[in-house]
Protein backbone atom coordinates (compact mmCIF):
# COMPACT_ATOMS: atom_id res chain seq x y z
CA UNK A 1 0.00 0.00 0.00
CA UNK A 2 2.95 2.37 0.70
CA UNK A 3 4.58 2.22 -2.49
CA UNK A 4 1.33 3.99 -4.12
CA UNK A 5 2.91 7.02 -2.50
CA UNK A 6 6.55 6.28 -3.41
CA UNK A 7 7.19 8.00 -6.62
CA UNK A 8 9.22 6.40 -9.68
CA UNK A 9 11.41 9.46 -9.62
CA UNK A 10 12.88 12.37 -7.57
CA UNK A 11 14.21 15.78 -8.67
CA UNK A 12 15.48 19.05 -7.37
CA UNK A 13 13.04 20.76 -9.64
CA UNK A 14 11.62 20.52 -13.00
CA UNK A 15 14.50 22.20 -14.42
CA UNK A 16 16.42 19.34 -14.24
CA UNK A 17 14.08 17.46 -16.34
CA UNK A 18 15.03 17.06 -20.07
CA UNK A 19 12.88 17.55 -23.01
CA UNK A 20 15.07 15.05 -24.48
CA UNK A 21 15.71 12.57 -21.61
CA UNK A 22 11.91 12.12 -21.88
CA UNK A 23 11.81 11.84 -25.70
CA UNK A 24 14.52 8.92 -24.99
CA UNK A 25 11.60 7.15 -22.71
CA UNK A 26 8.63 7.79 -25.51
CA UNK A 27 7.17 10.50 -23.10
CA UNK A 28 4.76 12.77 -24.93
CA UNK A 29 3.06 14.61 -22.46
CA UNK A 30 3.13 15.85 -19.00
CA UNK A 31 0.91 16.30 -15.91
CA UNK A 32 2.16 19.05 -14.15
CA UNK A 33 0.83 20.19 -10.92
CA UNK A 34 1.02 24.11 -9.96
CA UNK A 35 1.80 25.46 -6.82
CA UNK A 36 5.13 24.71 -5.73
CA UNK A 37 5.80 22.58 -8.35
CA UNK A 38 6.27 25.00 -11.08
CA UNK A 39 6.42 28.28 -9.57
CA UNK A 40 5.44 28.98 -5.60
CA UNK A 41 1.95 29.06 -4.61
CA UNK A 42 1.59 33.07 -4.67
CA UNK A 43 3.25 33.65 -7.64
CA UNK A 44 1.11 34.35 -10.48
CA UNK A 45 2.69 34.00 -13.17
CA UNK A 46 5.42 32.09 -15.07
CA UNK A 47 9.28 33.31 -14.28
CA UNK A 48 11.52 33.44 -17.90
CA UNK A 49 13.00 30.33 -16.82
CA UNK A 50 9.58 28.36 -16.44
CA UNK A 51 8.57 30.22 -19.33
CA UNK A 52 11.19 28.99 -21.63
CA UNK A 53 11.42 25.17 -20.07
CA UNK A 54 7.68 25.11 -21.41
CA UNK A 55 8.89 26.19 -24.66
CA UNK A 56 11.60 23.82 -24.70
CA UNK A 57 9.11 21.06 -24.01
CA UNK A 58 7.04 22.00 -26.56
CA UNK A 59 9.66 22.24 -29.57
CA UNK A 60 10.15 18.81 -28.43
CA UNK A 61 6.96 17.18 -29.42
CA UNK A 62 5.59 17.40 -25.37
CA UNK A 63 2.11 18.65 -24.55
CA UNK A 64 1.84 19.71 -20.91
CA UNK A 65 -1.60 19.76 -18.85
CA UNK A 66 -1.41 21.55 -15.35
CA UNK A 67 -3.44 19.76 -13.28
CA UNK A 68 -4.52 21.50 -9.82
CA UNK A 69 -6.71 21.25 -7.01
CA UNK A 70 -6.77 25.57 -7.22
CA UNK A 71 -9.42 27.47 -8.50
CA UNK A 72 -10.06 28.12 -12.12
CA UNK A 73 -9.22 32.12 -11.60
CA UNK A 74 -5.44 30.79 -10.34
CA UNK A 75 -4.52 28.50 -12.73
CA UNK A 76 -6.21 29.57 -16.05
CA UNK A 77 -4.36 33.28 -15.09
CA UNK A 78 -1.04 31.17 -15.11
CA UNK A 79 -1.88 28.89 -17.83
CA UNK A 80 -3.30 31.11 -20.56
CA UNK A 81 0.00 33.22 -21.14
CA UNK A 82 1.65 30.28 -21.43
CA UNK A 83 -1.23 28.57 -23.94
CA UNK A 84 -1.45 25.72 -22.04
CA UNK A 85 -4.35 23.46 -21.35
CA UNK A 86 -5.31 23.01 -17.56
CA UNK A 87 -7.71 21.57 -15.27
CA UNK A 88 -8.59 23.20 -11.89
CA UNK A 89 -10.41 21.84 -8.94
CA UNK A 90 -8.33 18.49 -9.90
CA UNK A 91 -8.99 16.60 -6.60
CA UNK A 92 -6.48 15.14 -6.74
CA UNK A 93 -5.91 11.88 -6.04
CA UNK A 94 -8.53 11.14 -7.18
CA UNK A 95 -8.02 9.88 -10.64
CA UNK A 96 -10.62 11.91 -12.68
CA UNK A 97 -8.72 14.65 -13.74
CA UNK A 98 -5.65 12.47 -14.64
CA UNK A 99 -7.27 10.62 -17.24
CA UNK A 100 -9.04 13.52 -18.38
CA UNK A 101 -5.62 15.18 -18.89
CA UNK A 102 -4.60 11.81 -20.88
CA UNK A 103 -8.05 11.36 -22.87
CA UNK A 104 -7.51 15.54 -23.78
CA UNK A 105 -4.24 14.98 -24.92
CA UNK A 106 -4.73 11.54 -26.82
CA UNK A 107 -2.31 9.75 -24.92
CA UNK A 108 -1.48 6.48 -23.34
CA UNK A 109 -0.54 6.34 -19.57
CA UNK A 110 3.28 5.01 -20.87
CA UNK A 111 3.52 8.31 -22.82
CA UNK A 112 2.98 10.63 -20.13
CA UNK A 113 4.72 11.27 -17.16
CA UNK A 114 3.42 13.08 -14.28
CA UNK A 115 5.05 15.79 -12.05
CA UNK A 116 4.49 17.23 -8.45
CA UNK A 117 5.47 18.46 -5.27
CA UNK A 118 2.92 16.40 -3.28
CA UNK A 119 3.01 13.07 -2.03
CA UNK A 120 -0.69 13.27 -1.21
CA UNK A 121 -2.02 14.32 -4.24
CA UNK A 122 0.29 14.10 -7.19
CA UNK A 123 2.26 10.90 -6.72
CA UNK A 124 -0.70 9.06 -4.77
CA UNK A 125 -3.19 10.41 -7.71
CA UNK A 126 -0.88 9.77 -10.71
CA UNK A 127 0.14 6.04 -9.32
CA UNK A 128 -3.24 5.35 -9.18
CA UNK A 129 -3.82 6.39 -12.32
CA UNK A 130 -1.23 3.97 -13.64
CA UNK A 131 1.34 7.10 -14.70
CA UNK A 132 4.72 7.51 -14.14
CA UNK A 133 5.12 9.78 -11.16
CA UNK A 134 8.24 11.85 -10.54
CA UNK A 135 8.76 13.93 -7.41
CA UNK A 136 9.88 17.90 -7.12
CA UNK A 137 10.97 19.64 -4.14
CA UNK A 138 8.43 22.17 -3.16
CA UNK A 139 10.07 25.71 -4.66
CA UNK A 140 8.86 27.83 -1.73
CA UNK A 141 9.25 26.63 2.20
CA UNK A 142 5.47 27.89 2.64
CA UNK A 143 2.13 26.62 2.10
CA UNK A 144 -1.27 26.79 2.25
CA UNK A 145 -3.49 25.62 5.38
CA UNK A 146 -4.45 22.13 3.49
CA UNK A 147 -1.08 21.84 2.31
CA UNK A 148 0.56 22.24 5.60
CA UNK A 149 -1.16 19.72 6.84
CA UNK A 150 -0.19 16.89 4.28
CA UNK A 151 3.28 17.76 4.48
CA UNK A 152 3.43 16.74 8.26
CA UNK A 153 2.10 13.20 6.75
CA UNK A 154 4.69 13.41 4.21
CA UNK A 155 7.47 13.89 5.98
CA UNK A 156 6.41 10.98 8.30
CA UNK A 157 5.73 8.96 5.17
CA UNK A 158 9.42 10.20 4.17
CA UNK A 159 11.37 9.08 7.42
CA UNK A 160 9.15 5.75 7.48
CA UNK A 161 9.92 5.05 3.56
CA UNK A 162 14.00 5.68 4.05
CA UNK A 163 14.00 3.68 7.00
CA UNK A 164 12.98 0.38 4.34
CA UNK A 165 15.07 1.22 2.31
CA UNK A 166 12.61 2.19 -0.04
CA UNK A 167 13.85 5.72 -1.14
CA UNK A 168 17.58 6.75 -1.99
CA UNK A 169 17.65 10.69 -2.27
CA UNK A 170 18.71 13.24 0.51
CA UNK A 171 15.31 15.80 0.99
Amino acid sequence: MLKTFLPNEHVKNVFDISPEHLVEKGIKGIITDLDNTLVEWDRPHATDKLIEWFKEMKKHGIMITIVSNNNEVRVKAFSDPLDTPFIYEARKPLVRAFRRALRDMKLNKNEVVVIGDQLLTDVLGGNRSGLHTILVVPVAQTDGFFTRINRRIERQLLTWMKKKGMIYWEE
